[in-house]
This record gives C-alpha cells, structure tokens and sequence, in this order.
C-alpha cells in the first residue's frame, strides 16, 4: 500500500511539472511587443515574461519578469498599450538587454513622472556584470529638462544607482561583482519647460560572464596547489 502511494504522488508530482512547465512557456513572450503584454491594466505584473538572447550566450539568455509601470499624474500618455518592448543587441558587443519606446513626454509647462520597473535574471550558469543605461531626449530646443535616474537592486539587498539626463549625458554604464539577478527601477522625471520635453527612447543592456564550472575551479585548485608546493621545493633546493 505504501509503495502505491509514493508511485502515485510520484505521478502527481511530475504532472504538476509538467502543468508548471507549461505555464512557463505560455507565459514567456517574444519581442518585440507592447508592455502591456507584461502589466496589468492597473500597471501591475501579469506574471508573463520575455527571454533576450545575447550573442554568444547560446540558446538560452536573460530573462525579464515582473514589470510594473505607472505615471504621475495617473493617466498620463503614454498608456502600456502605446509603449513598444523590443529586445536590445548592441553590433559587435556580449551584452543583451531591451529597450522601451512611446514617446514618453512633457507639455510645455508641465511635469510628468514615469515609473518602470522589472527583474532581469541572469541565464542559467551566468553572471550578469554590469549594466548600461542609454536614451534619446529632447526639449525642441526649449527649457525642458530630463532625468531618468535608475535603481538597481540585488539579491543581497545591496544595490547601485545611474542617471542619464537633458542637459548632462545621455548614457552611463557601470560594473559590479556577479549577481544572478538584478530589481531595475526607472523613474523618468520630464520638465516640460518652455517647448516640452521628451524621451524616445530607453535602453538597458546587460553583460553576463559564464560561472566557471565544478570541475573547471577543481582543476585549477591542483594547478595552484601544486605550483605552491614546486616553489617550496625549489626554495629548498636553492637553500641547500
């Protein structure tokens, strides 16, 4: 009776993956795409997901989960619906990432307060290593000013910060010790100034380095152990 049951949990257990597994791929979206593909209508997370492969990275890359997207005032355009998500490969370069296009904007006089965040997961056996921030402003050559400062925050509870502004530059990158996931918060403050302000667009690119494997830093650990114990010996040997 006993092995009846754990045959049968067994079963119950690998049709539950199977559901799961399932639901993960239903759930992954390609790009490019809208963010309310991701976002509820509230802007909250959906639970749905996009995978961005970059090149040389194999067949599995950075996965983004968990967006949320929200302006101040409330309402303000453009909506979830009106914002493309697009996947981000810089020519000539390991890094993959994405980029949010809608013309995101400010009226002459105005403020608008944009909100964006998500969590980027390293692929498996990857290290994510840094992070690049670029966008395209504009103030028509008015008054209008732009900063969109970035949060990030890692796994330890630890995290970094970047900003790319109008005027002041319009790209940062930073670098930091290997974490396998990363909380991306965007706040994107436009001043509409005296001809309005804009954002066309914004890019986030992520390198990642791949974890060395077990038997990889085993090998190294006699490699080292063994130099060590060849220069002791040599020490000895000249000494003597």
């Amino acid at each position: 009776m006993k092995r009846c049951s754990l045959f049968l949990a067994i079963a119950i257990a690998v049709v539950a993956t199977g559901v799961a597994s399932h639901d993960a791929r239903a759930g992954n979206i390609p790009l490019p795409t809208q963010l309310s593909s991701f976002v509820n209508p509230d802007g909250s997370s959906n639970g749905n997901i996009t995978t961005v492969l970059a090149p040389g990275e194999g067949p599995i890359g950075d996965t983004f989960s968990k967006f949320s997207y929200s302006t101040d005032p409330v309402g303000a355009p453009p909506t979830a619906a009106n914002i493309t998500v697009k996947a981000f490969l810089p020519p000539g370069s390991n890094e993959g990432g994405i980029t949010f296009s809608g013309g995101f904007n400010a009226a002459p006089g105005m403020t608008v307060d944009y909100a964006l965040s998500y969590v980027v997961t390293a692929a498996p056996g990857h290290f994510i290593t840094d992070a690049t921030l670029s966008a395209a402003m504009g103030n028509n050559g008015g008054t209008g000013s732009v900063s969109i400062v970035e949060l990030l925050t890692f796994p330890d509870g630890s995290g970094k910060s970047m900003e790319v502004s109008l005027p002041g530059s319009s790209s940062e990158t930073i670098t930091f010790p290997g974490v396998t996931s990363i909380l991306v918060q965007k706040d994107m403050f436009l001043n509409g100034g005296s001809l309005g302000a804009n954002v066309t667009f914004v890019n986030q690119g992520f390198s990642s380095t791949a974890v060395p494997e077990p038997a990889s830093l085993a090998l190294l650990g006699i490699g080292m152990t063994g130099f060590l114990a060849f220069r002791r010996f040599f020490k000895k040997t000249s000494v003597a």
